[in-house]
């Protein structure tokens, strides 16, 4: 026994000197470590002669985190030696001039996804309709509106005018109008006047009121089904595609249907613009992100997605200002949408990725586009690395969305990250709505969590750092469900006591107090949503990275595009178990979302300081054996 464990221990050692000094000394290391605890033992695992260095293996009861994390960092040497692409990005720069160009070339279109994402909110401010009586100004033309308004509309109980009923006209003169007045009442005929209203909105543009109003829950739900279908298939297309036309596609499809959506002359034709450009933000969410994960490596590629996020939200910011100013929707949409057209040049700007180019057979272009990159950074590539740039066997790599169902490996990822997301997409919404629900103005919903949302994706470096990319997910996602947990339990603190029907009314001396404790727990209520989209925001960075991370290039954009279906899944359902009358139910539903994802976000291995894997072949291998 002591014999075999001495010959595999020499077959390990012999590996571990083969990679270089920096190898060989953190090989010592961990011999040094090993033979402190004295109950190390070497399993053989696999018989591919690159997975040597991980036949070492810590015994359960040991735990030593030095010695873990001296095994971790062995593994991710040898499997960086066996990444010909990270080191040639190594020569090019890892961070140049080049990959700064690129990171500031998301920060335009991803203050325009968050306008094109949000405007809708700023679509249908509250107005007050009014049925349109002109048909009496053809009796006395010198009418006043108010003498017009009291002529013409009944009155509710409390004095004030019927919004959507009127007196049914009459060929009276305006003296019989006065003395015997108007009896008959119909519902409006020629549509309404919004006497009080100052801005232009969807609602008195095409009358959105009296029975008309579920138009608006319909804008949602058809810009999140764009959503649904456009990650289904935009992340099928970039994959085939290509990142640099998909991204071109969605470009375009902000110019045509989020620009465009300002000369819309229906609602109708304003509801298929809304489906559209969903479509397109989705298309670039998930293109974008790619295009970063392939070109950037280390704590670069975090930084630069986190940075892209920040921007997102600051044109929330952009946008709640613009709305603020403007008076008319459709100049909303005209100047928030301009900064789109200077995205044209991305056309020649913009390159891409070459970890897709090489997998599909494009070496040259893949060569071409790395040596560009080079030469902006001043770096010359060595002609014997490019050389060595190319598929085992020079075949091109294929893979078809099935292999999410073969790839147990693949499987797993994908339904462990769609729970997470559908997680996010619930909570976020849920809160989103309550804010609603306490009357606090419409600006304040926006620019205080925009506000929130940026130190909190700075906040992610940080995270990233200490914790890594898992439990820096487990950590925000679960302080992010808890405040969705409190603010569905805790009362919503708008008791009054002439408002609890048959039970007993308070004395006047202690209404002060009742009045106070429901104005603190408002308050409250508003601080629990504000930091629990603080926390989702910063779990929603941390997903974008580490799912991104663990998939593999050649299916990366079509597995991001299925977990973003989970995300719309969580907003739906958001909507529609929110107006439920059954309490437990949007309780229910924010606790076993919370707990599966949590658990199930535990199993996933950590990509930190990991290489990427591009087939699914090294996908499989490598998942083996980091997790």
């Amino acid at each position: 026994m002591v014999v075999r464990c001495g010959r595999e221990l020499a077959g390990a050692c012999s590996a571990m000197r083969s990679l270089g000094k920096d190898r060989a000394a953190l090989t010592g290391s961990v011999s040094s470590q090993l033979a402190t605890e004295n109950n190390c033992k070497v399993k053989q695992r696999y018989h591919h002669p690159s997975e040597t260095l991980n036949q070492l293996e810590v015994p359960e009861h040991i735990h030593s985190p030095s010695l873990e994390m001296l095994l971790r960092r062995l593994r991710a040497m040898e499997a960086q030696q066996d990444d010909k692409f990270a080191s040639i990005l190594d020569v090019v720069g890892k961070f140049g001039t080049f990959q700064r160009r690129l990171v500031a070339l998301t920060f335009i279109p991803n203050i325009l996804l968050a306008f094109f994402m949000f405007a809708d909110i700023f679509m249908f401010t509250a107005q007050k309709p009014y049925c349109n009586t002109s048909w009496i100004l053809a009796i006395d033309p010198n009418l006043s509106e108010a003498e017009q308004l009291n002529l013409t509309l009944p009155r509710e109980p409390n004095g004030s005018f019927q919004t959507c009923l009127m007196y049914l006209p009459v060929a009276w003169d305006l003296d019989s109008i006065i003395q015997f007045g108007l009896n008959y009442t119909v519902s409006c005929q020629d549509g309404w006047i919004y006497p009080e209203t100052k801005k232009r909105s969807l609602v008195n543009e095409f009358d959105l009121v009296c029975g008309k109003e579920s138009n608006m829950e319909g804008v949602q739900t058809m810009f999140l089904a764009g959503l649904l279908i456009g990650s289904l298939i935009f992340g099928f297309v970039s994959d085939k595609l290509g990142r640099y036309p998909t991204i071109l596609m969605s470009l375009l499809g902000l110019i045509i249907f989020g620009f465009g959506a300002a000369f819309v002359n229906t609602f109708h034709q304003y509801l298929f613009f809304r489906f559209v450009v969903s479509q397109a933000l989705v298309c670039y969410a998930i293109s974008s992100v790619c295009l970063a994960t392939e070109w950037l490596v280390g704590q670069h590629r975090a930084h630069a997605i986190i940075l892209e996020h920040c921007f997102f939200s600051m044109g929330v910011m952009f946008l709640t200002g613009l709305a603020y100013i403007l008076p008319h929707w459709r100049l909303l949409f005209l100047v928030g949408g301009a900064p789109v057209f200077p995205l044209i040049s991305y056309i020649w700007m913009l390159p891409e990725s070459p970890r897709w180019l090489m997998l599909k057979g494009k070496l040259g272009a893949a060569k071409r586009v790395l040596c560009y990159a080079a030469s902006v950074n001043e770096k010359t590539i060595p002609l014997s690395l490019l050389d060595k740039l190319q598929l085992p066997g020079k075949k091109v790599t294929k893979a078809s969305v099935l292999d999410f169902y073969n790839n147990r490996h693949l499987r797993k990822v994908t339904l462990v990250m769609g729970c997470v997301w559908f997680t996010v997409g619930y909570s976020y919404f849920t809160m989103s709505l309550k804010l609603k629900d306490f009357g606090v103005n419409i600006n304040l919903t926006q620019v205080v969590p925009g506000l929130m949302e940026v130190p909190a994706r700075l906040c992610c470096i940080f995270l990233l750092e200490l914790m890594g990319r898992k439990w820096s997910l487990i950590l925000t996602l679960f302080q992010g469900s808890l405040m969705c947990l409190l603010i569905l339990i805790l009362p919503p603190g708008e008791m009054e006591g002439e408002q609890m029907g048959g039970s007993l009314v308070p004395h006047p001396r202690f209404r002060w107090a009742e009045h106070y404790l429901a104005i603190e727990l408002k308050s409250m209520m508003v601080l629990m949503i504000v930091l629990g989209e603080f926390s989702l925001a910063a779990s929603a960075s941390v997903f974008f990275i580490y799912t991104a991370e663990l998939l593999p290039t050649v299916l990366r954009a079509t597995g991001l595009g299925l977990v973003s279906l989970a995300w719309a899944a969580g907003a739906i359902s958001s909507l529609v178990v929110i107006q439920q009358k059954l309490t437990f139910l949007p309780i229910f539903l924010c606790c076993i979302s919370a707990f599966l994802a949590l658990f199930l976000c535990s199993l996933l291995p950590e990509t930190q300081d990991q290489p990427l894997s591009d087939t699914l072949e090294h996908y499989s291998l490598q998942m083996r054996i980091y997790s």
